[in-house]
């Protein structure tokens, strides 16, 4: 696989890679590990990725050569003396992220942050001034930027916990606790695509449900309060979002089973009902694919007599996908910009 642009710029500037325990922040699955396995073979390199799709990439290609995981919340006996951070979509995620790496540090351990400038990488000097003691541009090419910086070697202890964000909601007699940590969608309150499916969801719902993108457990949470004999399956891409998801399940008395999927690739049941607000947004640039890919594929995993729900902002096509993948839909709602379809397996 070829190098992506922020790679590119991190192996232009090498000698600022050299490290005996390195850490990688959700860098992009691309080619930058065997690039730097073949610079410094003898490092001891740790891949943290909170994307399970990249995570699975890394995996597969250097199970044996390096260290891969992915994890909402890295502990480790070992001090790091380099971390490469790409920088998040979220830039709450950023102050997440330092905190949580900071008592894993060694003595001047080197911080890299890299990105593309439309990420919003260039205001990482103002996000760390509370974290770091300096963090100073050191390249810009390829529209990327990377910068670089050092902890004042304070150890502060990470409060795993004291990171999510709770609030509460109402939609008609149900009350619910969310949960969120930084960098989960609507991690501050109630989308208003989510509030329109919720209002407008089919009268009945039982058996397996499977909340796709599930992000904090909002939907799965509101369905298993209103309709107690369901049986609640949850997943995500993002490991962040599937630790919201088990803590929103917990604050509000239920269960679920919560768990890590690149679309569907780890779906293996069949579901009496399908119930999404599927994401389109990945990085800093719109991509349908995910969700496309997701409909088209999805048929085979409800069961005989079984329904599929999402909500979609308006201007955007899935019908005519579920219509030739699944079966013929119908539009339950059309509010605020949002549209409801539905369809059900004869």
């Amino acid at each position: 696989m070829s190098l992506t642009n922020p790679s590119q710029v991190l192996l232009r500037n090498s000698e600022l890679l050299e490290a005996s325990k390195p850490l990688l922040i959700n860098m992009p699955a691309d080619n930058l590990i065997t690039e730097y396995l073949s610079l410094y073979p003898s490092s001891k390199l740790t891949c943290l990725n909170t994307n399970y799709e990249e995570y699975q990439y890394l995996k597969e290609h250097y199970q044996q050569k390096i260290n891969c995981l992915f994890t909402s919340h890295y502990q480790s006996d070992s001090e790091h003396d380099l971390v490469v951070i790409a920088f998040p979509k979220s830039k709450a995620e950023l102050g997440y992220t330092l905190a949580m790496i900071n008592p894993l540090l060694a003595k001047d351990a080197k911080i890299l942050l890299v990105g593309e400038n439309k990420s919003g990488i260039k205001s990482c000097q103002k996000l760390t001034s509370n974290s770091l003691s300096h963090c100073n541009k050191v390249d810009s090419a390829r529209h990327c930027s990377l910068y670089f910086g050092q902890f004042n070697n304070l150890h502060h202890k990470f409060n795993f916990d004291s990171w999510f964000k709770n609030y509460q909601i109402t939609i008609g007699n149900t009350k619910l606790t969310i949960a969120s940590l930084p960098g989960v969608f609507s991690q501050n309150s109630l989308d208003v695509g989510t509030r329109v499916l919720l209002n407008n969801l089919p009268k009945k719902l039982s058996g397996k449900i499977l909340d796709f993108g599930c992000g904090a457990g909002v939907i799965s949470c509101f369905i298993g309060k209103k309709f107690p004999d369901s049986d609640l399956s949850l997943l995500d891409v993002n490991a962040l979002a599937l630790s919201s998801a088990e803590k929103t399940l917990a604050l509000n008395g239920l269960t679920g089973k919560v768990f890590p999927s690149n679309s569907l690739s780890n779906v293996t049941e069949k579901y009496q009902h399908i119930v999404s607000n599927p994401p389109f947004h990945q990085g800093v640039k719109t991509n349908y694919q995910a969700t496309e890919t997701f409909l088209v594929n999805i048929k085979k995993f409800i069961a005989q007599k079984g329904s599929i729900t999402i909500v979609a902002n308006s201007f955007l096509r899935y019908q005519e996908i579920m219509d030739r993948a699944i079966s013929s839909s119908r539009i339950l709602a059309k509010e605020q910009g949002f549209t409801i379809y539905h369809c059900n397996l004869a």
